[in-house]
């Protein structure tokens, strides 16, 4: 008789206790909900201390850039290259090639604690995708450089020296011997210049022969013989016009401007998926808060069935419901666990926080979460006004379009006829030992030699004397050549012509394509933008709702008018709830970021400023 009436007034404890038990584990999850998700998830890198505030990176690429990959000076550099070509092959092989299996064991264990603006910073900073981006302009630079090189003097030498000896086959060729010996000392130099205004090509030679010889009828023995030319040749109608010469220069600009505009894109498209992955470690993070809330619950729930089924006033299948429960709540934990593991993962290889060098740089905590109370205020008109100024991609279009228009231009040119004018002017002379010659009966004497009456040419002195009567212009030689050509159908060019205007077309009609898709990704991010706003509303007001409907039911569960069934549905809603919730705060955060990538004003809203950069100053041998 006691046994029973102990075991009826144990049960009439545990159904009093029961409500109140079940009353605090609702409350306990109700407030848990309430925090701030800043609140709910500081503590994952509490004790990392926040760096200090960092200024934007400089993304912008200067010609002066260029210069790091260039030699330092064009003469000074020479022994360092010539060294380097004798150097040994191992030098060839590239660092990256020698494997360290302790780098690649290497792994940063430090946390450190980010807003989205701090982790945007780093990352273009230290990411090595933003360091092969930054390199295209600077070797469209390099390029801009190269076409002005076409204009860069050339100077050209050529230092001789040259003897023969061939059998003398006339009897006074010689005062001895059988063989005729000359020997000829060549030092030759010349400068070719193209020039920038006309595309003609101005060319300046000095040659110099000084040559000995035991032929007796050379009566200048040695002789010194200068020579000065002057030429020009120069097109008149093909290849000839207003900057005709520069036009490879100004299609290599054009693509250095494109360059840049491509670079921007990918800084912009970059930051986009920075911010992505910022935000789905947040997702992540608020995700698996809310399954290990669950969780929580469930394994309150297992507990009190547990006493209620030992004490004999809840039937064992209510257990059972709530082990199962419990069972896959543990399962949504830990895949709530992997996806958080791998968002943090692809954050912190984008970040690439990496001070100690590490091969596998520091993991990333988001500080900033969603601010569903951030207004964006802007119409459709504004929005397209903003992507036609400042997208990028439109940018680098509208350079296309004007690389097309050069390239028609010059295309035109060539269906002209090739009018050439070739010009030259020359100046020589000649001095040396001179010797008192035969005169063969024609020329007056003006000397004796040992054989008798003979002539001496008034050409004596030294190189000095030669040099110096260069210039008195007393034996010269001047040409003017003129050459005409032309293709009778002149098909070639024309036909070059239509392509290249059927590419200017085409190029035109794709900027309208692009421009009318660049249309349209505003007008989807605004419409999502505007959408995300009342999903975030209504998933608030929907959380809100299942809070209170769980905690109406587990008044009903108290007084016995529901079982534990109708608790375990009420509680998956909220759960349900809650998720859709955090969905929708992140969703609207992307949402920003993307609209303020349609409108290619993404980087100035993290204060990042990118200007375009020019090719630097034109040298002054592209200006002549």
């Amino acid at each position: 008789m006691e046994p029973i009436m102990l075991r009826k007034k144990c049960s009439l404890v545990a159904v009093l206790l029961l409500p109140l038990l079940l009353v605090w584990v609702a409350s306990g999850v109700a407030h848990g909900q309430a925090l701030p998700a800043s609140a709910a998830s500081a503590g994952v890198a509490s004790s990392v201390p926040a760096p200090a505030p960092q200024s934007a990176p400089d993304i912008n690429v200067p010609a002066s850039r260029v210069n790091r990959f260039m030699p330092s000076h064009p003469v000074q550099s020479l022994g360092d290259t010539l060294a380097s070509q004798w150097a040994s092959t191992a030098a060839e092989i590239p660092r990256e090639a020698l494997v360290s299996p302790r780098y690649f064991r290497s792994i940063d264990t430090e946390h450190a604690r980010l807003s989205l603006k701090q982790a945007i910073f780093v990352a273009l900073s230290n990411n090595p995708n933003v360091k092969v981006a930054q390199l295209n302009p600077v070797g469209a630079t390099a390029g801009v450089a190269a076409q002005n090189g076409i204009f860069d003097p050339d100077l050209t030498s050529t230092l001789d020296l040259i003897k023969t000896v061939i059998p003398a086959t006339v009897g006074f060729e010689t005062t001895h011997g059988t063989a005729l010996s000359t020997k000829s000392y060549d030092w030759n130099f010349a400068i070719n210049k193209i020039l920038a205004q006309t595309n003609g090509t101005l060319s300046v030679t000095f040659n110099n022969d000084r040559t000995i010889t035991n032929n007796s009828t050379e009566t200048v023995n040695p002789a010194y013989t200068p020579t000065l030319a002057v030429s020009l040749s120069q097109p008149l109608l093909r290849n000839f016009g207003w900057k005709f010469a520069t036009i490879n220069v100004r299609l290599a600009e054009s693509a250095q401007r494109q360059a840049q505009w491509n670079y921007a894109q990918s800084l912009t498209d970059f930051v986009q998926r920075v911010a992505n992955d910022y935000w789905n470690v947040v997702l992540a993070e608020e995700n698996l808060r809310v399954a290990e809330e669950a969780l929580k619950f469930d394994d309150d729930l297992v507990r009190v069935n547990r006493v209620s089924v030992q004490v004999g006033t809840l039937a064992p299948i209510d257990l059972q419901e709530a082990q199962s429960a419990q069972e896959t709540a543990r399962a949504n934990v830990e895949s709530a666990k992997a996806t958080l593991k791998s968002a943090r993962a692809t954050l912190r290889e984008d970040v690439m926080l990496n001070p100690k060098g590490m091969f596998v740089p520091e993991d990333i905590d988001p500080s900033d979460r969603p601010n569903p109370l951030e207004q964006v205020h802007m119409t459709e008109q504004g929005a397209l006004q903003l992507a036609a100024e400042y997208r990028p991609v439109l940018g680098g279009m509208r350079e296309a379009i004007r690389t097309a228009l050069i390239q028609t231009r010059f295309q035109e040119n060539q269906t002209l006829p090739q009018v050439n004018a070739q010009l030259q002017f020359a100046t020589t002379s000649m001095y040396g030992a001179t010797l008192c010659g035969p005169t063969f009966g024609i020329i007056t004497p003006n000397c004796t030699a040992p054989t008798g009456p003979g002539y001496q040419l008034p050409f004596k002195g030294g190189y000095g004397t030669a040099l110096n009567q260069l210039f008195s212009f007393a034996y010269y030689n001047y040409a003017a050549v003129f050459t005409f050509e032309r293709p009778l159908a002149n098909a070639a060019a024309r036909a070059a012509l239509a392509q290249a205007r059927v590419g200017l077309q085409q190029t035109r009609e794709q900027y309208r394509a692009v421009l009318s898709q660049v249309a349209v990704e505003v007008m989807q991010s605004l419409a999502n933008l505007r959408a995300d706003v009342q999903r975030v509303k209504a998933t608030k007001a929907a959380t809100f709702y299942a809070r209170q409907s769980l905690h109406d039911e587990q008044v009903r569960f108290k007084v016995g008018m529901a079982t534990t069934h109708d608790l375990l549905q009420y509680e998956s809603s909220l759960v349900s709830a809650e998720g859709a919730e955090v969905q929708a705060e992140i969703d609207l955060e992307n949402a920003k970021i993307a609209l303020r990538h349609a409108t290619g004003t993404l980087l100035r809203a993290f204060q990042i400023e990118f200007e375009l950069q020019g090719p630097g100053g034109t040298p002054w041998y592209a200006d002549m």
